[in-house]
């Protein structure tokens, strides 16, 4: 741990540069376009210092001064506050609460659109008063508004809606939790998803039912993405593996729990009432929700972000006295270098962060694409929807438990391709055998995988990007996912044109994504970048298990000042 015992007190007047060495710390002061420049720096022990160099340019007018020190590049944050303690366990609680209610209104459409059995007169195909099989769904929407025959496109299309919400979701409240914070911006989801699942469940008609849906989606897309970052943002590296794959095991035991609700709710309004209103239980996070100490020191908001580390350590049974001088002496730093904002602009200038983002992109897009598209043809196959529900969600469960071992011992670029490798070949061995219980063990598999490569990719895409713009990068990411969401319904519907076609049209996609994915750089046991800057000086190409690093080539190092 640093000491600070002076400060470095500089005075041009007139060109003539006087300095003091002064007791107290924490002033910052610059008078531009005057006779007087008066600059007040903390200093660690003079001693230590590497560099400090004083450049006189139009002598009575500016000062620039360069500080550099090896220890305090990146405020080492969880040093402060710790990796993981009670704290941390309490704000699991919450996010993971709200994991749980998202799965809910994900993966409701198997219920709210299930496959129904119907007759039309005179033994038609197709009718305007069709008689329904109530005896496993009493009302869905497909009963309700007729959505078979011309109109069966319907069912689809308001699940396609609906990720279409979830798409603008991940991108607006992405951006926004990077702009207002993560706080205020998750509450605001919450609120969101909360008021407009409830309303969704009393629309008259097709049309307006749908377009709740989409705000409903809107609202699921940033609960998802804030309250990763947010978590993300918390924990310390020797825990963030453990916890990005444990961040979803409460989606999964949603989507199983959902088969529950399902089973026993058989009318469509009052299973999409009883899913809304459990969420009401987050309401309470108004009065408890934190905001991350990084986005406030991205953002200057230095006093807010001591106070809240102050307030964890303590929780944290960790000493507060170093905290208070230690992030000052961080910023003032800050301000030294003159570090401007930086935007989702400057994410897309940095052609070695852009490489990567577009890379990750296409990743997310096809984890999206296979995890829910099969997930809805496994859906349709042939047996008890129930348990086939339980069945693909039981097998995303042993997925994360699995993932946990591995994401410990190997890297995320080695995992992103093993799974979406192993996902297309399962997924296109269904085309070869027959429509059995062997074609629902193997969906489940393909689907296991699937899901795998998508916790990774949070945890990959988290690590990747720096704190400035890593929640637009991820909204950016999962924006993507939805685009293969929205299209993930109508491609597990090919089956009625053939066995192969919806197995081949998910499983080609992962393969490519595998290919690309060679060209990512590896991130595992690095610390979470600040600036963009960082991205290209530090050590985040190459894993090397001996070191628990990674390596940069000088031609990244050379983006960082694009």
């Amino acid at each position: 741990m640093c000491t600070y015992k002076s400060i470095l007190f500089l005075n041009l007047i007139d060109g003539n540069i006087t300095y003091y060495l002064l007791d107290q710390v924490i002033l910052y002061n610059q008078c531009e376009n005057v006779n007087v420049l008066t600059w007040i720096v903390t200093l660690e022990t003079l001693d230590h210092l590497d560099l400090l160099v004083i450049c006189v340019i139009n002598i009575k007018f500016l000062i620039l001064i360069t500080y550099f020190h090896n220890y305090f590049n990146m405020v080492q944050i969880n040093a402060l506050i710790g990796n993981f303690g009670k704290y941390h366990i309490w704000l699991c609680i919450m996010v993971f609460l709200s994991k749980f209610f998202v799965a809910f209104h994900q993966m409701a459409i198997l219920f709210l659109a299930p496959p129904v059995q119907y007759i039309c007169p005179h033994n038609k195909t197709c009718c305007d008063v069709p008689v329904y099989d109530k005896t496993e769904f009493t009302r869905t929407i497909v009963t309700e508004w007729n959505l078979i025959c011309h109109k069966s496109w319907q069912k689809d299309f308001t699940q396609t809606i609906f990720q279409f919400g979830v798409l603008i979701g991940s991108l607006v409240f992405g951006l926004a939790s990077d702009r207002f914070g993560r706080r205020t911006a998750l509450l605001v989801a919450i609120i969101l998803e909360i008021f407009t699942g409830l309303i969704t469940a009393i629309m008259p008609e097709y049309w307006s039912f749908t377009v709740l849906r989409m705000f409903l989606g809107t609202a699921v897309g940033g609960v998802m993405v804030v309250s990763f970052v947010l978590l993300m943002e918390f924990v310390g590296c020797p825990h963030r593996e453990t916890l990005s794959i444990i961040f979803h095991i409460p989606f999964i035991m949603g989507h199983i729990v959902l088969a529950v609700f399902g089973y026993y709710i058989r009318d469509y309004v009052h299973f999409q009432i009883s899913i809304s209103a459990v969420s009401l239980a987050q309401l309470f996070y108004i009065c408890v929700l934190p905001e991350s100490p990084r986005w406030l020191l991205s953002r200057n908001k230095t006093f807010q972000a001591i106070k809240n580390m102050e307030h964890i350590a303590k929780i944290n049974n960790l000493p507060i006295h170093e905290i208070r001088r230690e992030i000052e002496t961080f910023q003032l730093d800050s301000v030294m270098i003159s570090r401007r904002k930086q935007t989702i602009i400057d994410l897309l200038r940095n052609s070695y962060l852009r490489r990567n983002l577009l890379i990750m992109s296409f990743s997310w897009f096809v984890s999206g694409y296979c995890y829910y598209g099969v997930s809805q043809f496994i859906s349709r196959l042939t047996g008890n929807i129930f348990l086939n529900v339980m069945t693909s969600g039981g097998g995303c469960l042993c997925g994360c438990i699995l993932a946990i071992p591995l994401i410990k011992f190997m890297g995320r670029k080695t995992l992103i391709i093993s799974f979406n490798i192993a996902s297309s070949v399962c997924l296109i061995t269904i085309v070869l055998i027959p429509e059995d219980v062997g074609t629902l063990i193997v969906a489940c598999v393909a689907d296991l995988f699937s899901f795998m490569a998508f916790i990774v990719l949070y945890l990959y895409c988290s690590e990747m990007f720096p704190t400035v713009v890593r929640n637009a990068a991820i909204g950016i990411s999962s924006m993507m996912a939805r685009f293969g969401s929205m299209i993930a319904p109508f491609v597990a519907n090919f089956r009625i044109y053939g066995k192969w076609c919806a197995p081949v049209a998910f499983g080609v996609p992962p393969m490519i994504a595998a290919v690309l994915c060679i060209f990512l750089p590896e991130t595992k046991g690095t610390e979470l970048l600040m600036t963009i800057e960082e991205s290209g000086t530090s050590d985040r190409n190459t894993y090397t298990p001996s070191r628990n690093r990674s390596t940069v080539s000088e031609e990244h190092i050379r983006e960082r000042n694009y």
